[in-house]
């Protein structure tokens, strides 16, 4: 007999969510805004007309909440996908025993570090978790890192079981780290630079004080991962997760004292195979330039990145093919932020460096090709469950979407606010924001909906545009940790193999310490004098 007080699946409670949006499209009023092309920083975003707001005729949703799925796997399809090749090149790694004995050496080396006085004080593990969370934290702060948070879960859940923790501190080390920094948002240029854009302001102006509000979040978030890690150190059991998580810590368990190191003949073909195409695309594109805010930073990086992966890659191999492998997963990232930073990659170029990581990973263990689709296959069946997650969640906005109450729902609140005094306004622009994020979790599109609206709203209640773009920044980074609409939560949690009421249980006290203090560091954008406020 089925428990009374089951919790809800994930499926259940995203359908929900589906059935709830389609609720709103009866009982809300159909309205719409017209909409315009503008250049914003080079790059052609469509954007509200001011003042172009009317009423349309709303179409509410009855049975489409069934049609919701493919609907929304058509609209994520990239981010599906994505997951799937992810899944897949990783088991194929994961066969070799790689990213084990990459493991077990890297915490065996750290751990030495225990004999000195002051890292033992400090706390060595604590030390690995702040330095990951902060890399990513400046990762998503710099470039708006968040899809790629997707590919790293797979080495850090298990990084994080090794060590004793579970998957909910090995998902906060990449991407909690990441939003923590997608909050701050110093550079990033896809709500930085969309909202400053739109709001006519020089691009990454006042990056003073959001600096500093950087380091808070940044010292908050990381002070509460390493809080809730600590006890879970003390008492395993006491994880939300610890049951799930026997996924992961049966696959951790690998004797790793019988496996055999060596190094097939067919591993260093792969590395010529490699680094000849290495050497290709460097004569290429001998220089890159790189994109970092409103800086540029050009450099000899392809031909740097090939003569560095011909002097590890040679190293590697003489030492085992596990470890030439792990090399080929540190120049796989490398690649990663190169092209992402300096090429415009997406989901697309990134699915298919990992792609060729997985094939090459298999070859130089001396797998078959049969063998290594097989291996393909695996992972993604292993890996299924997450991308129709992600399918799922986002019928929710093709709901909304198709009902035409997204707008009218915006419209009405901006029209609500006119009363409010200077903070009570900035702190609704910022209510605003975090509630409009739960519903339309992309940075991007949310700046071309709502600043044309809030900077003008800005300029009439005499509050500064800075401090319109710094609510909207605010309120756009937190609860990205939460919606069940984004794409990249649903991936992480579903490659984690956390169930989403039980990660919901582990972060609403956190997101309401963050929420909270985003309020706060809103206050002196209307009080104090601020450069480039």
């Amino acid at each position: 007999m089925a428990k009374k007080n089951a919790i809800p699946h994930t499926y259940v409670i995203v359908f929900s969510f589906i059935a709830a949006a389609a609720l709103l499209t009866w009982i809300l009023p159909g309205g719409e805004f017209d909409r315009e092309t503008v250049d914003v920083n080079g790059t052609l975003r469509e954007v509200i007309v001011e003042g172009s707001f009317h009423d349309a005729d709303k179409h509410p949703q009855t049975w489409q909440i069934f049609s919701a799925l493919f609907d929304g796997f058509a609209g994520k399809a990239d981010i599906i996908v994505f997951i799937l090749i992810i899944g897949g090149a990783f088991w194929i790694m994961n066969d070799s025993k790689a990213i084990d004995v990459g493991i077990q050496s890297f915490l065996t080396r750290v751990r030495k570090l225990e004999r000195f006085s002051l890292f033992r004080h400090m706390g060595v593990d604590n030390m690995i978790i702040t330095m990951i969370m902060l890399i990513f934290s400046v990762f998503g702060a710099t470039f708006g890192m968040s899809e790629e948070t997707i590919a790293f879960i797979i080495i850090f859940v298990p990084l994080s079981i090794s060590m004793g923790y579970d998957s909910i501190t090995g998902l906060s080390m990449c991407f909690v780290g990441a939003a923590l920094g997608f909050a701050g948002a110093l550079l990033n240029p896809f709500t930085i630079g969309i909202a400053q854009g739109l709001s006519s302001l020089p691009l990454f102006s006042g990056i003073e004080y959001r600096l500093f509000v950087w380091l808070v979040i940044n010292v908050v978030g990381i002070g509460w991962v390493l809080r809730y890690a600590a006890r879970i150190r003390k008492n395993p059991k006491a994880s939300p997760v610890h049951d799930s998580d026997s996924y992961w810590r049966s696959r951790e368990s690998v004797d790793l004292e019988k496996l055999e190191y060596h190094t097939p003949v067919i591993a260093w073909v792969t590395f010529f195979i490699l680094l000849t195409g290495m050497t290709v695309f460097a004569v290429l594109e001998p220089f890159s330039t790189l994109r970092i805010g409103n800086s540029e930073y050009s450099f000899c990086f392809l031909p740097v990145i090939s003569g560095l992966f011909a002097v590890t890659g040679f190293l590697s191999l003489r030492k085992s093919v596990h470890f030439f492998i792990l090399n080929m997963l540190v120049f796989t990232i490398i690649y990663l932020i190169v092209g992402v930073m300096g090429y415009g990659w997406f989901v697309k170029e990134i699915a298919t460096l990992f792609f060729v990581m997985g094939i090459f990973s298999g070859m130089a263990m001396n797998r078959s090709a049969n063998e290594i689709t097989k291996l393909f296959i695996e992972g993604m069946r292993d890996i299924l469950s997450a991308a129709v997650v992600v399918g799922l969640a986002g019928g929710i906005l093709v709901i909304l979407e198709d009902g035409r109450v997204i707008d009218s729902l915006l419209f009405s609140i901006a029209q609500s606010m006119q009363e409010f005094g200077k903070l009570a306004s900035v702190s609704m622009m910022y209510l605003i924001q975090t509630l409009i994020n739960i519903v339309i979790p992309s940075g991007s599109a949310k700046a071309a909906l709502t600043m044309p609206i809030m900077s003008q709203f800005s300029d009439l209640i005499g509050v500064s545009r800075q401090a319109t773009v710094m609510a909207f920044q605010l309120g756009d980074g937190f609860t990205n940790m939460i919606t069940p609409t984004s794409p990249v939560l649903i991936g992480v949690l579903g490659v984690a193999k956390i169930p989403y009421e039980k990660w919901l249980k582990w972060v609403l006290p956190f997101m309401a310490i963050l929420i909270f203090l985003g309020w706060l560091l809103l206050i002196p954008t209307v009080t104090m004098s601020l450069n480039g406020f």
